[in-house]
């Protein structure tokens, strides 16, 4: 029985790696990666080297046999993300799955998660939330919004800069002017930035900017929230 490591890697700040997580990438016999040159910067920048292979959302269906019979034939395995816990909107549930179905032992290195990281900053209830990862870019994205709008839990959604925007203008239709949000952009990263405030008041914000740029994830207080 050989290990599958789930290895959590910076989602911006290079010093939030853990030892624990380059000891474990040091031991092991591969690396799958989401992008293996992502990746290749930072096996480089800490001195790992590994064989590395690619393993994305566009090749996991083809690429989880492969990874099965690295583990089958004996060799411990892990798999890294471009940044955060992989399988957490990110390659790696497939994987998982198949080596916890072929006997083989699953083993998470916990980090760095731009999820639970939004969250903590955001000030607002964080003992129950739901996260929905990107929404739909079209067919059921108006349904899952109005959702989020109704729900009584907080809820996490990561949104791409040039899309914000409108997710806030949709927002808005269904909760209202005194919703209360919080924008998180390019966490651990030089520039990052969280703006918290109601909704309308948020609206105008982001409406006004010249440019929106980096990572985005935007916590949003259930609609029985006031503060």
């Amino acid at each position: 029985m050989a290990t599958l490591y789930l290895v959590a890697t910076p989602i911006g700040n290079l010093e939030d790696f853990s030892a624990r997580a380059v000891s474990t990438l040091q031991s092991v016999d591969q690396i799958a990666c989401e992008d293996t040159r992502t990746s290749g910067v930072l096996l480089q920048h800490f001195q790992i080297n590994k064989p590395t292979f690619s393993f994305h959302q566009h090749n996991e269906h083809q690429k989880v046999k492969h990874l099965i019979n690295l583990l089958d034939g004996g060799q411990n395995i892990a798999l890294i993300s471009d940044a955060g816990m992989p399988a957490i909107s990110d390659p790696g549930f497939l994987a998982t799955r198949a080596a916890h179905q072929n006997g083989h032992s699953v083993i998470a290195i916990p980090g760095p998660n731009a999820v639970t990281t939004a969250l903590a900053v955001s000030g607002l209830p964080s003992d129950r939330f739901t996260f929905e990862g990107f929404l739909p870019p079209k067919k059921g994205r108006q349904t899952r919004i109005q959702e989020i709008a109704d729900s009584d839990i907080t809820s996490v959604v990561y949104e791409s800069p040039h899309k914000l925007v409108r997710f806030l203008e949709k927002l808005h239709e269904f909760a209202g002017d005194d919703r209360w949000v919080c924008i998180t952009r390019e966490l651990t990263k030089k520039f990052e930035e969280t703006d918290r405030a109601q909704l309308g008041e948020l609206l105008k914000r982001w409406r006004n900017k010249d440019s929106i740029k980096g990572e985005i994830a935007i916590v949003i207080a259930g609609k029985s929230y006031s503060e």
